[in-house]
């Protein structure tokens, strides 16, 4: 195992293009004759610290887990590479996903299993017949996990397949309605729908989503007749941020399996923030889940109040 602890820095390399720490790093390992099998980030670095309080300090260390490569290791395609990641990544998601992993640390444990599939091979080359390099490798590993993370959308009801797309696009400002009525069409609802359903304001031709702080603090899950996963992640949110722990154990204890589905969703939002540079709502997303575990134990002692017929949060109906 291989202990690393470096804040994302790019520097020119000799042929004039850069290269980051990380990268760098990966490509001595390699180079060296290991192959990897696992990374997994550890919170050692906390914001409380001195230096950290007023800059953009490193959150996590990485841990790799490595072995040595065996000399009987295949040559293998880009096109071989890439299929090899679209079958095994989505699963490995799906386990980090149960571990709890906190949104801001997805991207960098995903390397592992990425990297995983990548140092099996004595060498990837590409279309030319070269050697795929590291930062190509790590590009199309990040781009799996992207595509993974959107095949999730499936389990997603449509108002939040369209919220979805809709904060893409807008985030939490305001847009045309001509615009929303037209998206909600291809996720087969309405933009008086998604105004019933309490995700958004649509008034004088413009449409926008509401905010957490926004939403009632009466709302109640069970008598929610058009209950949307959007909702339940942003009243969660909304209950955490006001209310604490207790509040938001409060909701989940009503959800039902409703809210683990709900928690998937964040991993997107967080995706899309991160991209967008919404680093506000982000911190949102990725807090809700880092306290999922905390909110669901207290849920668990609470009376559970989910519709009839409907399995809870913990398996029971």
């Amino acid at each position: 195992t291989i202990y690393y602890a470096f804040k994302q820095a790019e520097s020119d390399s000799t042929q004039g293009t850069t290269n980051t720490g990380w990268e760098t790093f990966l490509d001595a390992v390699i180079r060296a004759g290991f192959g990897i099998s696992g990374t997994w980030p550890i919170r050692t670095e906390g914001s409380g610290r001195m230096r950290a309080m007023d800059s953009n300090a490193l959150a996590s260390s990485i841990v790799l887990v490595c072995r040595p490569r065996p000399a009987t290791a295949t040559t293998a395609t880009r096109r071989d590479f890439v299929t090899a990641l679209k079958a095994e990544l989505p699963l490995a998601l799906a386990h980090l996903q149960a571990g709890n992993i906190a949104p801001v640390d997805l991207a960098q444990a995903a390397i592992g299993p990425g990297m995983a599939v990548y140092t099996r091979y004595a060498k990837v080359l590409d279309a030319e017949g070269k050697p795929l390099p590291v930062r190509s490798a790590l590009a199309l590993i990040n781009q799996t996990l992207d595509e993974s993370l959107a095949e999730q959308e499936g389990d997603f009801d449509a108002d939040s397949r369209w919220a979805l797309t809709w904060f893409d696009q807008t985030g939490f400002a305001e847009g045309d309605y001509g615009v929303a009525e037209q998206l909600s069409k291809s996720k087969n609802t309405s933009v008086g729908g998604l105004d019933e359903a309490g995700i958004l304001v649509s008034r004088a031709g413009r449409v926008r989503l509401l905010k957490p702080a926004e939403l009632p603090a009466n709302w109640d899950p069970l008598t929610d007749k058009r209950l949307t996963h959007w909702e339940i992640v942003h009243h969660l949110i909304r209950a955490l941020e006001s209310g604490g722990e207790s509040a938001a154990a409060a909701l989940i204890a009503k959800l039902g399996g409703k809210a683990e589905t709900a928690r998937e969703l964040c991993y997107r939002l967080y995706t899309l923030c991160e991209r967008k540079k919404r680093a506000v709502e982000a911190m949102a997303y990725n807090g809700l889940v880092q306290s999922w575990p905390e909110i669901t134990r207290l849920a668990a002692e609470k009376p559970r109040a989910v519709a009839p017929g409907t399995p809870d949060l913990f398996g029971q109906e």
